[in-house]
């Protein structure tokens, strides 16, 4: 069945692959995007030029903070799911710029809240992080852990997120999904990512900066996998569980219809092996200067994705080695790379 879907962050990284997984399967695609300069907007406009070469995509300059915006396009849109991606991403930019957090990840999410319980749709899926699991120390990450000591700002607004989706869910019967996504990478990423800057500046000959002298681990996930998770948990709302007792059943689940997933490879990579697999694929070795860590970062990620395994038999696969192969095959085309 052909569905329309609108789809907020559409020029970004994870929501241009996803527009082209949709828009190949015939549904219709409609996008919004502020397409902020919080990182080279030529990128944006690239991914949006590639997606507008489709006939059942449309797109909608709108800042989500905007809410008479944000309800004319759902008034004349009539979507039956709603996917939202747009956020500021970032933990470091968080502890420098806190109120664009605020505007963007909660007036926004707010705003996009509100106009799916004025105009009601199938299923709202959005976008949370695995930042929510802060300072927690058992491993791996189960979406039945408690999630309340964030250590960055970002975090805490994708752990509001997820607050007041459930909040919706439970008043007006909204079904929806959160997503906590575990560093995700590949072909058409973000250049704040450090996996983009490490191939820019070793290609470039440049030092990278290794922080915690590199013995941090991350659940890096490639983009196809997390494309694959979102788009088959579209048209699988969450039902909601009268019974529900939180003494004996999963905090990722309620009494209203609502549910978190994580997304992540579900097995962990040291900085240093992901930076020489790196290193490999570009055959260049890279000048390192090892530094402290940083404030907001963690030592480790690390999904349980049993959820996701049980519900849609779905579990991420893609080894480091193809991943990091696929986007510095793709940078150095993409860059004019010799």
């Amino acid at each position: 069945m052909i569905h329309t879907i609108l789809l907020t962050g559409v020029a970004g990284f994870i929501g241009f692959h996803l527009s082209n997984l949709l828009l190949s399967q015939g549904h219709v695609v409609i996008g919004i995007d502020n397409l902020n300069n919080y990182y080279e907007p030529i990128l944006k406009h690239k991914r949006l030029a590639i997606l507008q070469q489709n006939n059942n995509f449309s797109f909608h300059k709108v800042d989500l903070k905007d809410k008479p915006a944000v309800d004319k396009l759902f008034e004349i849109s009539y979507p039956d799911f709603v996917i939202n991606l747009a956020a500021q991403a970032g933990v470091r930019y968080s502890i420098e710029n806190p109120h664009v957090y605020v505007d963007s990840n909660l007036i926004g999410f707010m705003n996009i809240l509100e106009a799916c319980r004025n105009h009601p749709v199938k299923h709202l899926l959005y976008a949370s992080s695995s930042s929510v699991y802060g300072g927690n120390k058992v491993a791996p990450f189960s979406t039945n852990h408690n999630v309340d000591h964030p250590v960055s700002l970002y975090a805490a607004t994708k752990k509001s997120n997820e607050l007041m989706a459930h909040t919706y869910s439970h008043l007006y019967g909204i079904p929806t999904t959160g997503l906590r996504f575990f560093t995700v990478y590949g072909p058409w990423g973000r250049p704040d990512m450090a996996y983009f800057s490490f191939t820019k500046n070793i290609i470039e000959g440049k030092p990278i900066k290794v922080f915690n002298h590199g013995k941090m681990e991350r659940d890096f996930t490639y983009i196809d996998d997390i494309v694959s998770g979102i788009h088959r948990l579209i048209d699988k709302p969450p039902l909601a569980n009268p019974n529900w007792d939180e003494s004996k059943d999963d905090l990722s689940t309620s009494f209203a219809p609502y549910k978190i997933y994580n997304i992540g490879n579900n097995q962990p990579v040291q900085l240093m092996k992901f930076i020489n697999v790196l290193e490999e694929k570009i055959g260049k070795e890279a000048e390192k200067i090892y530094m402290d860590m940083q404030p907001g970062d963690v030592l480790r990620t690390y999904a349980d994705v049993s959820d996701l395994e049980k519900d849609i038999d779905f579990k991420p696969n893609t080894s480091i080695e193809e991943g990091l192969g696929k986007f510095v095959d793709w940078y150095k085309e993409y860059y004019g790379v010799k």
